[in-house]
């Protein structure tokens, strides 16, 4: 009798299910204009007008990208679009109900161009599918893609263009707009990892020199000409985040390089590695680093006065725990809290916004949702056959995770506050341009996994004979 065990079916079903997907956009539409409603109705006894305006707009929007699908990705998955629609539904509601606490007057608060970065996102999603057919041509671009990431990181530096705030100097000025080309970077170095992991992954996983001590071995490494490219590309990136001061986008993505590493080496010894040079980094860090010294601080004494008084200091951090406690498990409903009272309430702390108005309850369906669309990630790349496709749709996971992970963290003192957005959910465009991009990667890759394979040409299976 065979022990071997049966493994588990990767492939993904080749049917479409684009009326499921319907259905479930409708829900999220209808999840978005409930929220306005009720934030109305809570704030001044009425359901606002904005309601119908909003709504109807982000509806179209969405019932759009829907019919775009049908014709352009017919076999993409159908939870994806209407997860990215109830996360940007559910964002664009809050940043209206905090805007109409803080004006007072709920008939002149404003989202305008929240929902037109909604709009030019969602038509960056449509573009990508209808122009993208194979992904798998973005690995013959592996070092314009490193490059492309850090030309991106670098230009808020250059003077003139590069605007600095709230002590980070990553933005930059394109006439009467500011885009933070970070939020771009990181698509463009998941790539570059994907393609040179794929092309490097054997000479990875086989050790060329092994450390020991004694007769105990403690490390693996490979050639230093192997491993030396992608380390030397990263350090760049990463250094140049730090000097600019986002310390977010540095830890999003040294963590997306060390789960992208493992997945495609399956060395353990890697992440080991890793976390000890990210220790040492950190500590060395916050002795030339006053800025990163002050978020330590901030992190370890929140609530000592003379850190709460401080300028910059834990004040903001404070409210929006305080915030989250007094939400509690139900919350205190959509547009009841004092959310609008935290400096950045609609950006780095919509966390702590959500988790006042819907408790803890409304706050945990929120982040199922979110794992939800990375698992359905993690999904396509365990279904496609490509390695390529494998590892860049697990890298935008992971990414979209570990993003999920970095803002939370801070808000919860399990990290350091980093100033990190939060995907779909916080006031922005560049980040919302960037989420609406990997979804758009996500479903071209999901319709390939799911598309059924070509019909071979079936052999008669008998000779003819000619008479003469």
């Amino acid at each position: 009798m065979s022990t071997t065990k049966p493994e588990a079916p990767t492939a993904l079903p080749p049917v479409k299910r684009r009326n499921a997907e319907l259905v479930l956009v409708l829900i999220a539409i209808a999840i978005m204009m409930s929220a306005m409603a009720t934030a109305g109705l809570n704030l001044n006894n009425q359901v606002p007008g904005a309601m119908w305006g909003y709504g109807l707009i982000f509806g179209a929007l969405a019932l759009a990208t829907h019919v775009a699908l049908r014709f352009i990705a017919p076999y993409a998955d159908p939870l994806i679009l209407p997860c990215a629609l109830f996360l940007n539904g559910i964002g664009v509601a809050m940043i209206w109900r905090l805007d109409a606490a803080d004006s007072g007057n709920i008939e002149h608060a404003g989202i305008g161009m929240q929902l037109v970065w909604t709009a030019v996102g969602m038509i960056l999603c449509i573009a990508l599918l209808f122009f993208l057919k194979e992904p798998r041509i973005l690995q013959r671009y592996t070092y314009l893609t490193a490059l492309a990431a850090i030309i991106l990181i670098a230009l808020p530096m250059i003077p003139g263009l590069g605007i600095s705030e709230y002590g980070a100097r990553r933005w930059i000025g394109i006439g009467p707009f500011t885009m933070q080309p970070s939020e771009f970077a990181k698509i463009a170095l998941v790539i570059f990892l994907s393609s040179y992991l794929v092309t490097k992954r054997q000479v990875l996983s086989l050790a060329a020199k092994s450390i020991k001590v004694g007769r105990f071995k403690i490390l693996d490494l490979p050639r230093a000409r192997d491993f030396m490219p992608m380390v030397v590309g990263w350090v760049v990136a990463i250094g140049l985040l730090v000097i600019s001061k986002d310390l977010g986008s540095s830890l999003l993505l040294f963590g997306t390089f060390l789960a992208m590493l493992y997945v495609a080496t399956q060395r353990s010894s890697w992440v080991f590695i890793g976390l000890t040079v990210f220790m040492g980094a950190a500590t060395a860090a916050m002795y030339i680093f006053w800025h990163f010294r002050q978020r330590v601080d901030i992190w370890f004494h929140a609530f000592d006065q003379d850190v709460y008084d401080r300028l910059g200091g834990s004040m903001q951090l404070v409210q929006g725990i305080v915030g989250m406690a007094y939400g509690g498990l139900f919350g205190t409903g959509f547009g009841g809290g004092q959310a609008h009272n935290i400096f950045a309430a609609d950006s780095d702390f919509i966390f702590a916004s959500l988790a006042e108005d819907l408790g803890l309850t409304g706050l945990m369906t929120i982040l199922i949702v979110i794992f939800l669309l990375v698992q359905r990630g993690m999904r396509i790349a365990l279904a496609s056959r490509e390695l390529f496709i494998k590892m860049l749709a697990s890298g935008i996971s992971f990414v979209m995770c570990f993003q999920v992970f970095v803002v939370l963290g801070g808000l919860t003192r399990i990290i350091p506050l980093t100033g990190m957005t939060t995907p779909f959910l916080a006031a922005g465009g560049s980040a919302l341009m960037a989420s609406w991009l990997m979804v758009g990667l996500l479903l071209r890759m999901s319709d390939n996994a799911r598309r059924p394979a070509p019909q071979a040409i079936q052999d008669e299976g008998a000779t003819q004979v000619i008479r003469r």
